[in-house]
């Protein structure tokens, strides 16, 4: 009959020897500590983006060719939203409703409150203050408009409005619409700052 195989005086049994390096036990303790701090991290991350974008940035998406050839259908923009003063040629985002448009319409600011506008269709021209605009951005000549609702010629913006028109002039229903006319500064979500998709497209916008 053998002898049962019994650990020598001294020395531990060869399943409690201890192993190389880290034990297992240990190994998986680092492995959980350190998934804890990366979900940790990660949610600070995702609450700093939350923050960011619900109360300095906005994005949103162009709907309509009415600020074509600066911006195309389904452009996604970065809004400032915060601390924004509209300034005269700056792009921006308004959600007033009229006529049938009842979601937010990107145009560009040509006159801030205190200011008045006249456009010449003859030479295609917009005067602000009675001088006549520098208008690259535009793609072709401005034609009279052949609906009721944009007859008009000359306005007063008051203080706190601004007065806008796409860049698209003969397919953007702006200012010149009876229905919008200037429009109250409350009314503007955020500055576009540039275009974040699709990628062909990224870029500050001017």
């Amino acid at each position: 009959m053998s002898e049962p195989n019994i650990p020598q005086e001294g020395f531990p049994p060869e399943e409690q020897k201890p192993a190389e390096g880290e034990s297992p036990k240990k190994e998986k303790q680092s492995f959980s500590a350190d998934c804890y701090g990366w979900l940790q991290a990660l949610t600070v991350a995702l609450l700093i983006l939350i923050v960011v974008f619900t109360f300095f940035f906005r994005i949103i998406g162009v709907d309509g060719s009415s600020m074509v050839p600066t911006l195309t259908d389904g452009d996604m923009l970065l809004l400032q939203c915060i601390a924004y003063e509209p300034e005269q040629g700056d792009v921006v985002v308004l959600h007033k409703d009229f006529s049938e448009f009842h979601s937010p319409i990107v145009k560009r600011v040509i006159a801030v409150g205190g200011q008045t506008v006249e456009i010449d269709y003859s030479t295609s021209t917009v005067y602000v203050d009675g001088e006549p605009l520098d208008e690259p951005y535009l793609g072709e000549p401005m034609y009279v408009p052949n609906n009721a609702y944009e007859q008009g010629t000359y306005w007063e913006v008051p203080e706190g409005s601004i007065f806008v028109m796409g860049d698209n002039r003969n397919a953007s229903a702006d200012s010149r619409h009876s229905e919008l006319g200037v429009v109250d500064t409350r009314y503007v979500l955020g500055k576009a700052l540039c275009i974040l998709l699709p990628f062909q497209h990224i870029g500050a916008i001017h």
